[in-house]
């Protein structure tokens, strides 16, 4: 719970419930008290408790919210994960922003199970990617982190990625290996990737020094064994694999020897895990 979550959570409060709850306000008696379980309706892996705990908090800091398993476990239809006990006013305040948050991680980490489940036992690591919902970003890496993926730089801020749109000018391998040094210089603790999609600049990329990744952009499954080849026994740089990675191809791709996968789909295209909040007899 950083200071940007916090302020996240605070906006989307707002967002929702404005000047006041008319409905809980008009409809439901003040000092009513209710007990509220959190149901998972569908297969996955559930993430965001402590965000959906903190939503009730924020909302009320009387109420009693009781978090009946861990983020990262997996889930199946019919599962609590959830127990809230309080005014009923409140909860009733408080649930869709919770169930929001916790859909949306809770598919981005089951979406990333997938994934990570389809390249099991090859030695690749599934990487989520900046395709991010603006705002979420850390929350959502969070989630792909939960469903057992890694993550790939955070912003532009800690790992340099050059890629094609970047080498506006005529930069040739004597102009980039400048470029690095003087990054690495100047920024020792950022890390360097360069895109590559032909062999040929795998080739001249790792005879640079600095180079901590080279991202293979769009190559077929063949020309990835080929550059895993061409790496040999090295350990720097890693090969990353980008570029088509769907569930349809993504077990071929990690049997390549390539060291990491970045899906963009992990973010862009999960679906929210259908979790609801059912009341319950005191």
């Amino acid at each position: 719970m950083t200071e940007h979550v916090e302020k996240l959570l605070d906006m989307a409060l707002l967002e929702d419930v404005g000047s006041g709850d008319v409905t809980s306000e008009y409809f439901v008696p003040e000092g009513v008290q209710a007990r509220a379980m959190m149901l998972v309706k569908g297969e996955g892996v559930v993430a965001g408790l402590a965000v959906a705990e903190r939503v009730f908090l924020k909302v009320d800091d009387t109420l009693d919210v009781k978090v009946l398993v861990k983020d990262g476990t997996k889930v199946e239809k019919g599962d609590y994960v959830m127990e809230i006990r309080g005014a009923a006013r409140s909860i009733l305040t408080g649930e869709r922003v919770a169930l929001n948050f916790m859909q949306r991680l809770s598919g981005i980490a089951s979406k990333t199970a997938v994934f990570v489940g389809l390249t099991e036992g090859t030695g690749a690591n599934v990487l989520d990617t900046r395709k991010t919902t603006p705002g979420w970003r850390e929350l959502e890496k969070y989630a792909v982190r939960q469903g057992g993926g890694m993550n790939h730089r955070m912003g532009l801020y800690d790992r340099a990625m050059v890629k094609d749109n970047h080498l506006v000018a005529e930069h040739d391998v004597d102009d980039i290996q400048r470029a690095i040094l003087r990054l690495k210089s100047a920024r020792p603790e950022v890390e360097v990737e360069l895109e590559a999609d032909r062999l040929e600049q795998v080739e001249a990329f790792l005879e640079l020094e600095g180079v901590d990744y080279i991202l293979l952009d769009n190559m077929s499954n063949d020309e990835m064994r080929e550059a895993v080849t061409m790496r040999g026994d090295v350990a720097i740089p890693k090969l990353e694999a980008s570029g088509g990675v769907n569930e349809a191809t993504i077990s071929a791709i990690s049997k390549t020897g390539v060291d990491f996968i970045s899906v963009g789909a992990l973010t862009h295209s999960a679906v929210a895990l259908d979790i609801s909040l059912d009341f319950m007899e005191l």
